[in-house]
């Protein structure tokens, strides 16, 4: 398989959840209009979304484990095909948050996969460096998404949105089917009975090496979703920015975090995927503790300096936590990343219900959430970081693939 090719369908595929969770921000307002419900509605229905994400992703892991790669993410797309589809048809909030749970179930398939095949193929820091490239790709979603949706607004209804995420789920489907062979040969695949495969969620969770990246990974990435779901309010509704200038200020933010997973891409040449990940969770946590500092002052413009290098340290914590962590898990790619997905939407479940409520007319929920996610996810790598140097992997049992790549090939 073309290395650019992979990278481009499975960043396509990376990016359905980001493209279903930013693209109808914009919508908010006129969506809790025309389902007839307030705002926290509204947003139980990003909260479901990730709940759908966190819960799918540890459904498939023991799959592609068993069965390759190629027929569960063809199954999930199946199932982010038909939600999409039958969210056009709700005309009630509650079976629109029901489908909005099982499209993330369906959209997460491309995520989980994803990382398990550049696991297949490439080593350590060279995943690090396809993960980096893929991240560019998977961001240009966030970037265009609420711009894409607040244009879409401006001529059509919101059902148009899901009409788009339709559309991008038939591509992939395309994609996938013509241009994406399995990954994983039969002799490599596990053929422990379920329950077997399951007990692995418990050797990975007891495993440091694994487990201590995995929760930094994830506190780390709650910061985005703590954003994502805050900044509507705090945009559109406290300070009175248009949606069409909201879609531009979220995209120059986002895109932060392209630049950032170009500078991870370079600097793993020079240093390892744990040392850079420590470097960007020092940024990360300056960056909000001032970002708290600031909200105080009642300006915009002053949040935006420390919100833009909060979100694009996690261009660098992203790429590096999910590649030590894949490192450790030896032949239990599938089963490590799903329980890498869980904790990612894990943490974004909770800190976006907290930051939903826990409104308050001011930006604080937004600043708080950001920064104390970062500092947990700093003290837990600074206190337990060490101990993957130290302990060595119980899970590591991963037999030799003549399919993947070194960095220096």
């Amino acid at each position: 398989m073309s290395p650019t090719r992979v990278v481009l369908i499975l960043g396509l595929l990376c990016a359905f959840p980001p493209l279903a969770t930013d693209m109808y921000l914009p919508a908010f307002p006129q969506m809790a209009q025309a389902f007839g419900v307030g705002a926290g509605a509204i947003e139980a229905s990003l909260s479901a979304f990730f709940i759908g994400l966190a819960m799918g992703q540890a459904f498939y892991g023991p799959l592609i484990d068993r069965y390759g790669r190629r027929r569960p993410l063809l199954i999930g797309i199946a199932i982010y095909i038909l939600s999409s589809s039958l969210c056009l048809a709700a005309t009630r909030i509650e079976p629109f948050i029901g489908l909005r749970f099982f499209q993330a179930v369906g959209g997460c398939a491309g995520m989980i996969v994803g990382r398990a095949i550049v696991s297949d193929l490439f080593d350590e820091r060279e995943s690090a460096r396809v993960l980096s490239l893929m991240m560019v790709v998977m961001t240009l979603a966030p970037i265009l998404a609420p711009m894409l949706g607040g244009q879409i607004l401006a001529v059509a209804g919101w059902q148009m949105i899901f009409v788009v995420m339709l559309a991008f789920g038939l591509i992939g489907a395309l994609l996938v089917w013509f241009g994406l062979p399995e990954s994983l040969p039969p002799a490599q695949r596990r053929t422990d009975g379920l329950g077997a495969m399951l007990a692995v969620y418990g050797k990975l969770l007891s495993t440091p090496a694994f487990i201590v990246p995995t929760l930094v990974g994830g506190l780390g990435q709650a910061c985005m979703f703590a954003f994502i779901t805050g900044s509507p309010f705090v945009f559109i509704g406290l300070y009175g920015v248009g949606e069409q200038a909201y879609s531009y200020l979220f995209g120059v933010i986002a895109a932060g975090l392209i630049l950032a997973a170009q500078c991870n891409r370079l600097a793993l040449k020079r240093w390892s995927p744990a040392a850079l990940l420590g470097a960007a969770l020092a940024l990360n946590v300056g960056a909000g503790a001032v970002l708290v500092a600031f909200v105080g002052r009642g300006d915009l413009i002053a949040l935006l300096a420390p919100l833009w290098f909060a979100i694009a340290s996690l261009g660098f914590i992203g790429a590096n936590a999910t590649t030590v962590a894949m490192a450790a898990s030896g032949r239990y790619l599938g089963s490590a990343s799903a329980l890498i997905g869980v904790v990612q939407f894990g943490c974004a479940f909770l800190v976006s219900s907290l930051v939903a409520g826990h409104q308050n007319g001011t930006a604080y929920p937004l600043a708080v959430a950001i920064a104390a996610s970062g500092l947990w996810a700093g003290l837990i790598w600074l206190v337990f970081g060490r101990a993957r140097h130290q302990h060595a992997p119980a899970v590591n049992e991963r037999q030799h693939n003549p399919q993947k790549t070194s960095a220096s090939q």
